[in-house]
């Protein structure tokens, strides 16, 4: 009898505790309910948070509200003043000669610089960052790369040989992103590189100093006020020299040289020479438009050329001079 009462008290505990569990689970799900919104509210600010340092991190990300792999540069607002960090850099080229500056030439903006490179030299890119555009231009870039850096900048390497990089790829400060040519609107073997802030041209010469292969200082605080009187006086002070020429030594060590290698202690080959640019004979040019077009005499076009003065020039020809 006692064992069957025994029974039967165990049983109904067990029915309760049954019945209960339900309630009691309710119970564990309501007390935490607060602690998952507490937990969430900590995940979010701790997110905000890491995202605010990588704003801070990467100024890039306060100028450019999208990522557009389309265009080489489709210019938004500039903003008054913005301060560009130029250190954790790399020339884009060991090349010190300059060919061309920025600025106005031949009746149209030239918005980068031309650096004198051999087909098949390395080009670099000079900051840290993420390659948004390759691709080829037929009529103007040809090969280009175009990266956006986490200071803010976007450099375009242009008339290049052959490509590196593909589109969305991060690189740093000093990777391979192509090979130097010709490609495109170019009448000689060279880099075209532009520095750009919101898509807008700026001349590179603000930024680095090819013949010293150094930036010009830690960083630049872009003003819209004074870039355009600050631009000229970089020109003047780190451009291409109209005066002179370059030594051949400048260019990534002196291939120019005597194919033995060696150099002999003679004014031909220590003095300084000039470069040797081409020119494309457009529709209805002569020799005697040509010449005064680049700045030369009649006879010193034909000379290079091996000519004659009453020669016709066709349409499309390159012309040394």
């Amino acid at each position: 009898m006692n064992f069957r009462k025994s029974i039967k008290k165990i049983a109904v505990a067990a029915l309760m505790m049954t019945a209960a569990s339900p309630v009691v689970a309710q119970d564990l799900i309501a007390r935490q309910a607060p602690v998952d919104r507490k937990a969430k509210a900590l995940d979010t600010l701790a997110l905000h948070n890491l995202q605010m340092k990588e704003s801070y991190d990467m100024p890039a990300n306060e100028l450019y509200q999208d990522w557009d792999n389309k265009y080489a540069h489709k210019a938004s607002a500039l903003p008054d003043s913005f301060k560009i960090d130029l250190r954790h850099y790399h020339m884009p080229t060991p090349s010190k000669v300059i060919t061309s500056n920025f600025g106005p030439r031949w009746g149209r903006m030239h918005k980068g610089l031309d650096i004198k490179v051999y087909l098949g030299d390395t080009i670099r890119a000079a900051f840290g960052g993420k390659v948004r555009v390759v691709r080829f231009e037929r009529n103007g870039y040809g090969n280009y790369v175009v990266i956006r850096h986490d200071n803010g900048l976007e450099t375009i390497y242009g008339h290049l040989s052959k490509h590196l990089v593909k589109e969305n790829m991060n690189v740093r400060a000093g990777d391979p992103i192509g090979l130097g040519g010709s490609t495109g609107r170019s009448t000689g073997t060279h880099l075209h590189f532009e520095t750009r802030l919101c898509g807008v041209a700026l001349n590179p010469a603000l930024f680095f100093d090819f013949r010293a292969q150094d930036v010009t200082a830690d960083s630049y605080m872009f003003r819209r006020s004074t870039v355009d009187r600050e631009s000229a006086q970089a020109t003047k002070a780190r451009g291409k020299n109209d005066h002179g020429g370059y030594n051949p030594s400048d260019v990534n060590g002196g291939r120019d040289i005597a194919q033995n290698g060696s150099k002999k202690n003679n004014v031909a080959e220590t003095s300084y020479k000039a470069p040797v640019r081409f020119h494309k004979v457009e529709a209805g040019e002569t020799l005697y438009s040509i010449a005064r077009k680049r700045g030369v005499t009649v006879e010193e076009l034909c000379k290079a050329n091996h000519i004659g003065k009453n020669m016709r020039v066709r349409t499309g020809q390159l012309l040394k001079y």
